[in-house]
């Protein structure tokens, strides 16, 4: 059995690990360019996902170009439905970036290789769909936008094994602060009449300002920045906590990794089949917003819902992630049942439980992803962070299957009549 004095002597050559001296607390010195790493995280997280959210924004606009007479039409049932829903539409903007996460962890950890394709990919994609000629052109471009995503998220959580774990909840915080600024900022162009491809065109600005934080304010891991964690006996660096290596022993570690993946993966399949299937069919008559401004304000609503809680780990932890995702599983219901029988007296309403979707949804992202910093060894953390993080884009994806024939079932019921309006 290895003894203590061993484990101390072989502790010191590891950067992750601070063993503290028996019987008296361990104080770190402070690390006075930490801002730089926290900022840079807030402004990757925004600018990796700002693309999936314009493209996701845009969509109905991007098809509509190239087919000008697929508009919102009432079908015989006195429903009005649009004639594609946008759950086909965010199968697009999400499949790509699932393929890509399914992969990278098995791929060699080459990350400014890496960071350079998804900065090259994400310009590309605001290129190819502000020049789009041809629908299939423009197709392309939401295509690698997602990949894009994709390859930078994988890229990013698993590097930020090597920095402070606070890094996590500024990166979240970004992702969150996208979903608000893509969605307004597109909202704003196109109500100030820039054209689609102006619009495409200034938004090439995220690209750019994603390089210059990852290469420029980031600083390189080096053994005084990295996370550090303080042990005050070494018995407790186990054998458990060594590096995978290899194919097998990676796959063999998965299964360790479904507490954090399945709750993850509900919550986002939930609060999606609501967003993608439910929210154009939910339709107030003769209020002060029309059917298609109701639908990009309720998505504003859900935006800022996410932005708030992927802000909030620092104030508010939740370990128990499942329990959003009955929580969401609840919202589902209402909103079903909503569409069906238009039961809800006021848009406000509405407005109230869909903030209420987006801070359960952005919780449990920010929560899961926190959690894990601080309960996978650094060693580990790189691979677990880019597995868990395929995690919503499954829930997604699978939400963008079914929302497909539930809205077109919906569609197909006769239509109710709102009683009361406030």
């Amino acid at each position: 059995m290895t003894t203590s004095k061993q484990q101390e002597a072989e502790a010191e050559h590891d950067p992750q690990v601070v063993v503290a001296p028996a019987g008296g607390p361990h104080s770190p010195r402070k690390d006075r360019g930490l801002w730089r790493d926290l900022t840079s995280y807030w402004i990757l997280g925004l600018c990796n996902n700002y693309g999936y959210v314009v493209m996701l924004s845009a969509a109905h606009d991007i098809i509509k170009q190239f087919n000008p007479t697929d508009d919102d039409e009432t079908s015989a049932t006195g429903r009005n439905c649009h004639l594609v829903s946008t759950g086909a539409i965010l199968l697009a903007d999400v499949l790509p970036s699932l393929f890509v996460k399914m992969l990278m962890p098995f791929f060699p950890f080459w990350v400014n290789s890496r960071i350079a394709i998804a900065v090259a990919c994400s310009a590309a994609g605001f290129l190819l769909v502000g020049f789009a000629h041809a629908e299939w052109m423009a197709l392309l471009g939401v295509i690698i936008t997602s990949a894009s995503s994709g390859i930078g998220e994988t890229t990013f959580l698993a590097y930020s094994s090597r920095y402070n774990k606070n890094v996590i909840s500024t990166w979240s915080s970004g992702t969150g602060g996208a979903g608000v600024i893509g969605s307004l900022s597109y909202a704003t162009l196109r109500d100030l009449d820039v054209s689609p491809r102006n619009t495409m065109l200034i938004m090439l600005v995220f690209p750019a300002i994603e390089a210059f934080a990852f290469w420029l304010l980031l600083r390189r891991p080096q053994v005084d920045i990295l996370p550090v964690t303080t042990v005050e006996s070494t018995e407790v660096l186990i054998s458990d906590d060594k590096p995978l290596v290899g194919f097998k022993e990676k796959l063999s570690y998965i299964k360790h990794l479904f507490k954090y993946m399945l709750p993850l993966c509900l919550v986002y399949f939930f609060e999606y089949f609501i967003n993608q299937g439910l929210f154009e069919l939910v339709y107030f008559e003769n209020i002060f917003l029309d059917k298609d401004s109701q639908y990009r304000w309720l998505n504003v609503d859900y935006q800022i819902g996410v932005f708030i809680s992927r802000s909030s780990v620092n104030i508010f932890q939740l370990n128990k992630i499942w329990l959003m995702s009955v929580f969401q599983f609840v919202n589902v219901i209402y909103f079903l049942t909503e569409v069906i029988w238009w039961y809800t007296p006021s848009i406000w309403i509405v407005f109230v439980i869909v903030l209420w979707e987006g801070l359960l949804g952005g919780g449990a992202y920010v929560n899961t992803f926190y959690r894990m910093s601080k309960e996978i060894s650094p060693e580990r953390q790189q691979f677990a962070m880019a597995m868990v993080v395929q995690s919503d884009s499954y829930g997604i994806a699978l939400a963008g299957f079914l929302a497909i024939p539930v809205h077109n079932a919906i569609c197909g019921l006769p239509a109710a009549v709102r009683s009361v309006v406030w």
